[in-house]
């Protein structure tokens, strides 16, 4: 099986430009497939050069309830920003709940002293 590649990916996407073009993993995964006329893509492959075009500075956007696109204007990417963030800290709350350590300490914040 080849990969899949950001370009690729970034292909597929720009048919899905806006939310309301958004596209579930499993149908985006079909499309890539397609457009490289054979299996490149699996849906873990697709999270993974999700976040490589991410961090590469795309505003590659995702919700439950619309799906992958590209962001259309500064505010669905602000909403994306803003349910990514609420994620991590909500997986930063349960690691720190586990090692009995508060958020900033498990973050290493340095503490002023008192």
């Amino acid at each position: 099986m080849s990969r899949l590649t950001t370009d690729l990916l970034l292909v597929a996407l720009r048919d899905h430009i806006g939310a309301r073009n958004g596209v579930t993993a499993t149908k985006l995964v079909d499309e890539v497939n397609q457009i490289a006329g054979g299996r490149v893509c699996r849906e873990r492959d697709l999270r993974l050069v999700v976040e490589q075009l991410r961090e590469a500075g795309h505003h590659v956007c995702a919700h439950p309830k619309t799906g992958y696109f590209i962001a259309a204007n500064a505010d669905e990417l602000q909403l994306t920003c803003e349910f990514l963030t609420s994620r991590a800290m909500r997986s930063l709350k349960q690691v720190s709940a586990m090692k009995r350590v508060s958020v900033p300490d498990l973050m290493g914040q340095m503490h002023l002293p008192t």
